[in-house]
């Protein structure tokens, strides 16, 4: 073996012995770095557990924290409510006890009272029998003609608690009156404890139109009634003296109405400032006061800055600079009313740009121009209720410039002569269309069928219209207005509406009110009725309150059932001179109605027909029949509202 072959095979041996060893090395370090690789995802998963638990915990402890916060809340909330129940049931067992105890102390006050007067009155009649006999020992009075003697006695000799007694039960204005009998009776009406009485608690006093009521008067009720908040002195005779009156007692007033009271002056206007003053004044009517002047409207801005709303009415001497004075302190007018004012301008309106106005009435003005609108959305947004009746200056350019309000909800035009078709339907095509309520275009004669089919189309919420002396209006206009969903009463008075279009207005559901006065295209075929009618009426008409039938000889009892079943709403039923309807029906009617009329006898001769209906001749005679029957039944009376429905 050479030298050369000795190192090969040592080198071989050397790299095949660090070969094996390497590998083996390398096979045990990577053994290693798995386990420590093992070991750290072990603890990466473990980590990643613990931190999935905490979000868990965290919010279920959240939830039942929240739970915990309602159940609290819930339960404190049920606390209240039965304290309040508690409360409630404390306070009206006091308040029927103290009823009680007032009643029971009013009627022993009563019966003292009561006692007193029988024992007042023994003594008296003692006292005079007495006198009587000493100075006419032979003539002894009866004991009759001493009881007629004292029913006359005046009682202005009665204690004053019986006086305090007697006129505690009368009304204040029945006092202030009875103050005017004669000096007496003025004093008794004069006593403090009686206006304590009287007004420790009065919150609203009216003494309007009452003649009798002086500057004397006020100063009584002033002293004793502080809490008045409602005051109407119209139509009286005060002064300034009552004016002097009203800011140092009446510290809380809000409603104050001097309409027609023209015995005070501008210096009477100025005494609203004195004291505490008339500073939560919100309601305040001057009307047909034309004695103030500029510096009186300043004096009630100095005074008044809370007023809200302002009515003058008949006031001729009102000019844009009494306005302006006005406004200059009295930003919070929402409300005005001016009708009467001819010389109120299109000046007015820009001064009163600083208020927020929401309701505006004007009636009766020539010097109002479209100038006046030209600028409204922009100086009055919450405009919600317009009156410009009789304004003639107003033309379809102010039609156009209100079509912007959002909130114009009535709108009054009538007698406006020089609107026509196109500014209604500006107005109407502008977002104001959408909120109206009443639109009132009475004697707005250029306006024709094309302003009833556009209030078709853009009036979803219209109830009110009236198209009085429109006389464009035709049939094809007649049958816009049933497409007028919402209506609930028109008037069509003075137009050219026919038979045929009463006929398309019987189709419309809602509607409640129709006025046709003046009308004549309508003939006797237009208001036939017969059972039939009464029939179809009875299934469309479910909300009427009132229907007159008298002298529909036509109708039968049948239409009574109808009435009962379709119209459950009915509270004036009218049957005069209904032949067919039978006395027994009426009576079954009259137990489902408010107030009913009825009778069965023969139709006037001026009604033009007999009892069967057939048209009369000059030679027919028409008696009543002999078994002629009457009934009217009233049950209740109705107001004012009640009987325009």
């Amino acid at each position: 073996m050479t030298p050369e072959l000795m190192i090969k095979a040592c080198s071989f041996y050397t790299g095949h012995l660090v070969k094996t060893h390497f590998c083996t090395w390398r096979d045990i370090a990577r053994t290693n770095e798995n386990v420590a690789l093992a070991e750290k995802m072990n603890r990466a998963v473990t980590c990643y557990n613990f931190r999935l638990q905490k979000s868990v915990f965290h919010h279920w402890h959240s939830y039942m924290e929240d739970q915990k916060e309602k159940l609290k809340n819930t339960l404190l909330r049920i606390q209240q409510i039965i304290y309040c129940h508690k409360l409630s049931i404390i306070l009206t067992k006091w308040r029927n006890r103290a009823r009680l105890k007032s009643k029971k102390k009013e009627d022993e006050l009563i019966l003292k009272h009561e006692l007193q007067l029988k024992k007042w009155k023994n003594r008296l009649i003692l006292k005079r029998a007495t006198a009587e006999e000493s100075n006419f020992p032979e003539q002894s009075s009866s004991e009759g003609s001493l009881v007629d003697e004292t029913l006359r006695c005046d009682i202005s000799l009665l204690p004053e608690r019986a006086i305090l007694q007697i006129f505690f039960y009368l009304s204040l204005k029945d006092v202030i009156i009875c103050g005017q009998v004669n000096h007496a009776w003025m004093l008794m009406t004069q006593l403090n404890s009686l206006w304590n009485a009287h007004c420790r608690n009065l919150q609203e006093l009216n003494v309007s139109d009452c003649p009798t009521f002086t500057d004397e008067s006020m100063r009584h009720i002033s002293e004793g009634c502080p809490g008045v908040l409602y005051l109407n002195l119209s139509n009286t005779t005060i002064t300034n003296r009552t004016m002097r009156l009203l800011p140092r007692h009446f510290h809380n007033l809000q409603n104050l109405s001097l309409a027609y009271c023209r015995g005070f002056t501008d210096k009477g206007l100025q005494y609203l400032n004195l004291g505490n003053g008339c500073h939560k004044l919100i309601y305040l009517d001057l009307s047909g006061c034309t004695q103030i002047s500029v510096q009186g409207f300043r004096y009630i801005a100095n005074s008044c800055t809370g007023i809200t709303h302002l009515t003058i009415n008949d006031m001729p001497t009102l000019t844009d600079n009494c306005v302006k004075a006005l406004v200059e302190k009295c930003s919070r007018i929402t409300s005005l009313v001016f009708t009467g004012a001819p010389h109120i301008s299109d000046c007015t309106f820009k001064a009163l740009s600083t208020c927020k106005l929401r309701k505006i009435r004007f009636e009766g003005n020539k010097r109002v121009t479209d100038a006046s609108f030209k600028y409204i959305d922009k100086n009055y947004p919450n405009l919600s209720h317009i009156y410009m009746a009789d304004c003639k200056g107003i033309t379809d350019s102010s039609l156009r410039s209100l079509s912007p309000l959002r909130q114009l909800t009535v709108l009054n035009l009538a007698n406006c002569v020089r609107i026509g078709d196109m500014g209604l339907r500006q107005f109407l095509d502008g977002p104001a269309s959408i909120r109206i309520r009443e639109l009132n275009l009475s004697n707005c004669v250029r306006l024709s069928d094309a302003s009833v089919m556009k209030l078709s189309e853009r009036c979803p919420n219209l109830n009110y219209l009236s198209l009085r002396n429109c006389d464009h209006l035709t049939a094809q206009g007649i049958g816009y207005i049933v497409n007028i969903f919402s209506l609930v009463s028109i008037d069509l008075s003075g137009t050219d509406i026919s038979n045929e279009g009463l006929n398309v207005l019987s189709k419309h559901k809602k509607l409640k009110e129709l006025s046709v006065s003046e009308c004549y295209g309508i003939t006797d075929v237009g208001i036939q009725i017969t059972d039939s009618a009464m029939e179809m009426l009875s299934a469309k008409c479910h909300y009427l309150h009132i229907l007159d039938i008298s002298g529909c000889v036509l109708l039968t009892d049948q239409i009574l059932e109808d009435l009962q079943i379709g119209c459950k709403q009915l509270r004036i039923l009218k049957m005069q001179y209904c032949t067919n309807i039978s006395k027994k029906a009426a009576q079954r009617m009259s137990s489902k109605v408010q107030q009913q009329e009825y009778n069965s006898n023969d139709p006037p001769r001026w009604f033009g027909y007999d009892r069967e209906g057939d048209p009369l001749t000059e030679l027919d005679n028409v008696t009543p029949s002999k078994g002629a029957s009457e009934l009217t039944v009233e049950k209740s009376t109705y107001s004012s509202e009640e009987q325009a429905a």
